[in-house]
């Protein structure tokens, strides 16, 4: 094995025609000293020739150091660079003329680097062209929306060796890969001041990286690429599959991994001047670095905003992903000082909404003064906009004044008299979203058949007894609620039609994740301003039971198209069974 100043004297040997001493020593920053003593020993050994080049012993003892290949990181959906991310992967973004991962690609070859693999996630058909334009290899992960960039590591970890980490929205204004690489780094810039990035501890004149921190003060960070040795890459690999079934580390970074096992995983620091390495983590980031890009990047969303509003791309402002939201991909921005929200559908829904129903609601919700928020639906897209309330909250539900209010907003929609022309059933959407889960397997469990016939039974009976139809928001439950001191607005009308008027109330009710069922009758007379008959009161109990199998087979829709709902799964589940078994009683009393 070389020694360091071994390994950089003949890699520079092997890279460049120019030897002399001053100028191994320019490029090293080693002493003109050490360049000669280094330079004598390594001729001395036969690894060098009297002009500097290598000679074939001298190739032989660089080979364990060449560089296997690179693993270009392209899965995530990178939600913090809203709203271009929602139309198209980060790393296919033009910037300065080129694209960013082929940029990247491109230096990599130059390198000397011919084995590329891509690892791709989301819109991954976006990345298929550089198989053959760019002679890479492509590797899907599947599991991208579920786990972290670990789960990119474990898909290629059987093509690590001699291996470059990067990520394909890094820019690089000078090349940093190399042919040859002496051991494991991690590339830094440094910090002056406060930073929440991961600051890395280092000792010795190697650099060594003995911890690594969230957040420091005047600190060396990780910024871009990484370099793996094989050993480092065995020893990673190894500890990712002792670890990777554990529940925390579905949310790991790979860097996480690393970090709380530095002890194991031998890396030093190469520290890089500012201005070399670029990420762009939001698009005001990137119109940083590049003034003009919002202004060329093609996107349908930047348009619609210009079109409705009446602005330039240049007067969109301070945009922000909004991460509350089960259904869609909605974002903040402003406009000559005024904050607006753009909802972008999210996966799947054009299955199960219908946008020109929702538009057609929105506008009734607009003129009874329950949504002053809404501006624009565009009724085929499924895309809108809408003011943003500053400091708005959303409904408490232990907050019995607003419950109050939400109710008789409720009530208000119920009674308006108004039949936009569009049904929504629903129970026959559950029966529709089962038809899709029964394609995938996701009913074949224990007591799923139980639970829909206990739905479908207690439907049946609902709709002989007290039954109204009427315009209903269908998706009536607190976040759709933007509560200030002075206002209150029924936002997200996504699922709402023509319906029974339970349907609100069932969501309202098995949405609110700890009522009770004294709870859930205090909601109920403060719809019926009293105690509700017993055919009401059985009708609207029946319906939190349908209601609240309705949102579990949602959830498990959701949950089968890479978009999980978290515990809200467990929630209905539980509430259709409760209620259920309520409604079930109710009606045996009643003799139905």
């Amino acid at each position: 094995m070389l020694t360091r100043q071994q390994f950089d004297v003949l890699h520079y040997c092997a890279t460049h025609s120019d030897r002399t001493q001053r100028d191994v020593a320019k490029s090293t920053g080693m002493s003109l000293g050490s360049v000669n003593a280094a330079m004598r020993q390594l001729k001395g050994e036969g690894l060098i020739e009297g002009n500097g080049a290598l000679s074939a012993a001298g190739e032989r003892a660089l080979e364990p150091y060449k560089v296997d290949n690179a693993v270009i990181m392209a899965a995530g959906l990178s939600s913090r660079f809203a709203p271009i991310s929602f139309e198209r992967p980060k790393g296919v973004l033009k910037v300065k003329g080129e694209v960013l991962i082929e940029r990247q690609i491109r230096q990599l070859h130059e390198a000397g680097i011919d084995e590329v693999i891509v690892v791709v996630g989301y819109m991954k058909e976006q990345f298929f062209y550089l198989e053959d334009e760019f002679d890479v290899t492509i590797v899907v992960n599947p599991d991208y929306a579920v786990r972290n960039n670990n789960s990119t590591i474990m898909r290629v970890a059987d093509r690590l060796g001699n291996t470059y980490i990067c990520s394909s929205d890094d820019y690089f204004t000078e090349n940093p890969f190399e042919r040859y690489v002496f051991g494991s780094y991690y590339a830094g810039v440094y910090a002056e001041g406060e930073t929440d990035e991961y600051c890395l501890v280092t000792k010795g004149k190697e650099k060594s990286i003995v911890d690594v921190t969230v957040g420091g003060h005047d600190a060396w960070y990780m910024l871009g690429h990484a370099y793996w040795d094989r050993s480092y890459s065995e020893e990673f690999v190894r500890i990712l599959q002792e670890i990777y079934d554990q529940p925390a580390t579905a949310d790991m970074l790979w860097e996480d991994v690393y970090r709380f096992h530095v002890d194991r995983l031998h890396m030093v620091l190469r520290e890089y001047p500012a201005g070399v390495i670029w990420e762009f983590d939001s698009l005001s980031d990137l119109q940083a670095f590049d003034s003009e890009f919002i202004d060329n990047v093609d996107s349908s969303i930047m348009d619609n905003i210009c079109r409705v509003l009446g602005c330039a791309r240049s007067e969109i402002r301070d945009i922000a992903p909004i991460k509350q939201g089960l259904t869609n991909l909605s974002f903040r921005f402003y406009v000559d000082g005024k904050g607006f929200v753009y909802r972008h559908p999210g996966a799947g829904t054009d299955a199960i909404i219908n946008r020109a129903s929702e538009a057609a609601s929105q506008e009734v919700g607009k003129r009874l003064g329950l949504d002053t928020t809404y501006i624009y639906e565009d009724s085929d897209a499924g895309w809108k906009i809408s003011r943003y309330v500053e400091g708005a909250d959303i409904l408490d539900y232990r907050n019995w004044g607003q419950v109050e209010s939400a109710m008789k907003m409720v009530r208000t929609l119920h009674d308006c008299g108004v039949d936009t022309g569009f049904r929504y059933d629903m129970h026959s959407a559950t029966k529709d979203m089962i038809g899709m889960l029964d394609a995938a397997e996701r009913t074949a469990f224990k007591d799923f058949e139980q639970l829909f016939a206990t739905a479908d039974g207690l439907n049946e009976q609902a709709m002989e007894h007290g039954g109204r139809i009427c315009l209903c928001h269908n998706d009536f439950y607190s976040p759709n609620f933007l509560v200030t001191d002075t206002s209150m607005d029924l936002i997200d009308w996504e699922y709402s039609g023509m319906s029974d008027y339970a349907s609100d109330l069932g969501v309202f009710i098995c949405c609110s994740e700890h009522y009770t069922y004294e709870d859930a009758l205090r909601c109920l007379r403060l719809y019926f301003g009293g105690d509700p008959e017993p055919e009401d009161l059985f009708h609207c109990v029946a319906y939190v039971c349908v209601i609240s199998f309705y949102w579990f087979v949602w959830a498990l829709y959701k949950d089968s198209c890479g978009d999980p709902v978290g515990e809200w799964l467990y929630l209905w589940y539980r509430c259709a069974k409760e209620y259920g078994a309520l409604a079930t009683a109710m009606a045996n009393e009643l003799g139905y």
